[in-house]
């Protein structure tokens, strides 16, 4: 066995794409050469909310300069379905529109405006019957209206414990959806090949779901349509699922017309065509004695899924799954629905329903602290999970706790942050200040890592070795601008004992790395990572046997270091001896496969062990609220978070970062807004499609005073060098942002005020004067 030296796992080693993308030069799917003889798509898009499809005027655009096809969901030679788990979602309409903005028709043109004129014809060319439209999942639930059927997860005897309980209250919370805004909208360039193969260049998250998705809607097989993603500018969730409808149309256009087809997005119909994060409705029910400790919960959740079940059903599962966040519950009963509405099909977002059903359970904290008049951290500390207990403390869903570092981190922060005398200063603030108000808090997480689904938690990787000692990876994650192929070939230099830029990552590519899980769940540095180390591991061993026999060493003689073999007492280059191993005929490349050990989930029963490991985090956050305008400010953010030991601890900080500044958006400022179902010309259209109506957080709304660490402590699980997942958990970090609000709000009303996310000064006001 050749020897292991730490020579670049664990370093704070910039992006591999970093340069490129300070320079502009890195090459999205926009930025692909076109072949000659390209034609753009467009697609035409509903103008009402829910009618009866009567027809389209398809003579109508086909007249249109530059057009050179039309066609619609009945022209598909397979299935027109781009569901990823229920065959309930059309590519293109038929008979039914569900929602403002569903593609009805695709238009194919010589250029992308002549395609964008044709199609925006779609106002006069559709004919369609009005039907009732359905926007919010609160009159959706009411109504019976559901994509899936109903969940629940349940311990213990609920009602019994409510009724038991010394103390008791109910709850009702409104949480808004959330638009993933990738800088990179939907894109897809589809080109015909020989003997009806088609090859697809893609932005999304999933190349093996759009691969068959494609394969399914063309009626060929897999092995015919060949899928590829270099980079994504971003992802964020929308593109796991649902770049499968913009793939499937220019993959039909490109083989109706034997040329490639171009189909990209501007921003307004990609806010109008997709979905994004569920909103969720909250009704909570909870029994807690004098120190706060919950006895028992019962809770509703009901998420808007949209008008299909697209990814709403794991989503709601992991809700279910995340209510508890980091507190033990005893008694617990949760009902999960999935409410069908007339609005775009709502999908996966960074962190999957976890943030969602998370909240949930921190606002019901909050609530019980100021019940009874004590300090919210308090009463979170009362509740959080202990380790050691005899029977082991359980989630609701039967995984036991363990490796909870949660005391010792919130400990850690709690003293680095002052909150203690922060608490005071500002209670002293807010005494003598009557129009502006301070907030202070801090929030807990835990996260659980894993896809809920078994199956997908398995990856592959190939690994090369040139001859002239270079080293390329293929795996079958995406990069979206997260580090992942900086840290699976950080992984893979260290297995072989060479410096960084000796190891390049290519294009996702599913004729390289076949079936592969979507990059989510944060699991993409877990799985490809360990798929890499794995094939690497091959290489190293093949050719530490080689070099053993060759120098007449015995195998643990062999050390790779520093991009030199180390042959017992002399040293050779690494270059040299992969030539000589070419020579003597010794296989140079080797591929990998890892599965995720230890799982399993009754998807019936809501039991079982979804996942392989928990990271965790905490933060402080410290706000000044205009009591007259409702605006807010975050003075201060103090953050720390639950890495394992980190694989690249610039990267980690960077996405612990930005999610924090991108959740932080979500609870405050991104309002999704949908015109009435009143009748009119504009019902049911989304007002806030475009940057102009939605507002993500800018560099003005960081706060002055920004303080991330990390938590180093070596994951106690064997993932990939003990590090732990870094994508989604910090995402649930701004929920000290929205409570230090609320703490603000009740500093003004000296009550307990009932403030909805997302807090923008429309919510503030209201909460103030309520």
């Amino acid at each position: 066995m050749g020897g292991k030296v730490n020579i670049v796992v664990g370093k704070p080693l910039p992006h591999e794409s970093a340069h490129l993308h300070v320079q502009g030069s890195a090459p999205y799917t926009d930025d692909i050469p076109e072949r000659v003889g390209t034609l753009h798509a467009a697609l035409g898009l509903s103008p009402v909310a829910h009618g009866r499809l009567l027809g389209v005027d398809v003579e109508r655009v086909r007249a249109q300069p530059g057009v050179v096809d039309v066609f619609t969901g009945t022209d598909f030679p397979g299935r027109n379905d781009c569901g990823p788990l229920i065959q309930d979602d059309p590519i293109l309409a038929i008979d039914t529109l569900r929602y403002r903005g569903q593609p009805v028709f695709a238009v194919v043109a010589r250029t992308r405006a002549q395609a964008r004129r044709a199609a925006a014809l779609a106002r006069e060319v559709i004919q369609a019957e009005p039907l009732t439209a359905i926007l919010h999942q609160r009159e959706a639930h009411a109504a019976g209206q559901h994509v899936i059927a109903p969940m629940q997860l349940c311990r213990g005897d609920a009602d019994q414990a409510l009724a038991n309980a010394p103390q008791r209250l109910q709850l009702a919370f409104e949480l808004g959806g959330q638009e993933q805004f990738y800088l990179e909208g939907q894109i897809s360039y589809a080109l015909p090949e020989e003997d009806g193969g088609l090859t697809l260049h893609c932005s999304t998250q999933h190349p093996s779901e759009m691969q068959h998705l494609v394969a399914h809607a063309l009626h060929r097989p897999n092995h015919a349509v060949r899928v590829l993603c270099r980079r994504m500018g971003g992802g964020f969730g929308g593109k796991e699922s649902q770049s499968a409808l913009f793939a499937c149309v220019a993959a039909l256009g490109a083989v109706r017309n034997r040329a490639p087809v171009k189909l990209r997005l501007d921003r307004d119909d990609d806010f109008l065509i997709t979905g994004r994060r569920h909103g969720f409705s909250f009704d909570i029910d909870a029994g807690f004695d004098e120190a706060g400790r919950i006895q028992g919960v019962r809770a509703t959740l009901i998420s808007n899924a949209g008008h299909s079940a697209d990814l709403s059903g794991p989503v709601l599962t992991r809700a279910l799954c995340h209510f508890d966040n980091a507190y033990w519950l005893p008694h617990v009963a949760l009902s999960g629905f999935a409410a069908r509405t007339n609005t775009q099909s709502n999908t996966a977002f960074r962190g999957f329903g976890g943030p969602q059903g998370a909240l949930a359970v921190e606002m019901l904290m909050d609530a019980i602290a100021r019940r009874l008049k004590l300090d919210p951290l308090a009463v979170r500390r009362a509740n959080l999970y202990q380790e050691g207990q005899t029977p082991p403390q359980t989630t609701p869903y039967g995984q036991t706790i363990e490796d909870f570092c949660l005391p010792d981190l919130m400990a850690r922060l709690e003293a680095s942050s002052d909150y203690a005398a922060r608490r005071a200063a500002v209670a002293a603030f807010n005494a003598s200040s009557p129009v502006l108000k301070k907030g202070l808090a801090l929030t807990p997480l835990k996260f659980g890592i894993s896809f809920n689904v078994v199956h997908l938690n398995q990856a592959g990787a190939l690994v090369h070795v040139y001859t002239d000692g270079s080293v390329l990876v293929n795996h079958g994650g995406t990069e979206m601008g997260q580090g992942l192929n900086t840290k699976v070939a950080q992984v893979v230099a260290q297995e072989l004992g060479l410096p960084l830029a000796a190891v390049r990552c290519s294009a996702t590519d599913t004729e390289k790395i076949a079936n592969t899980s979507a990059t989510a769940a944060s699991t993409g540095a877990d799985l490809n990572g360990k798929a890499a180390q794995a094939a690497a591991r091959s290489l190293r061993d093949r050719l530490s046997a080689f070099a053993a026999q060759a120098y007449g060493l015995a195998p643990d003689g062999v050390r790779f270091e520093a991009g030199e073999v180390v042959l017992g007492s002399q040293r050779i280059a690494w270059e040299e001896l992969v030539r000589q191993a070419y020579h003597a005929r010794v296989q140079l490349w080797s591929e990998g496969f890892y599965a995720t050990p230890g799982l399993s989930w009754d998807r019936a029963k809501l039991q079982g062990r979804p996942f392989y490991y928990f990271a965790h985090g905490a933060a402080v956050a410290e706000v000044l609220v205009d009591t007259l305008t409702g605006e807010h400010r975050v003075l201060r953010a103090d953050a720390l978070h639950d890495v394992g030991q980190s694989l690249n601890p610039a990267i980690d900080i960077g996405q612990v970062e930005g999610a924090f500044i991108q959740g932080m958006g979500w609870l405050t400022s991104e309002e999704l807004v949908w015109h009435p179902a009143d009748g009119s010309p504009k019902a049911g259209l989304l007002v806030t499609h475009a940057p102009s109506t939605y507002k993500i957080p800018t560099a003005n709304d960081c706060p002055a005073d920004f303080r991330v660490a990390l938590f180093d402590r070596p994951n106690a699980k064997d993932s990939i060098h003990r590090s732990k997942a870094v994508g989604e958990p910090p995402l649930l970090l701004p929920f000290a942002v929205f409570l230090a609000i609320k703490d603000a709000v009740a500093a003004a009303t000296g009550g307990e005020p009932t403030l909805m996310a997302p807090a923008t000064p429309e919510a503030v006001l209201k909460a103030l004067h309520t």
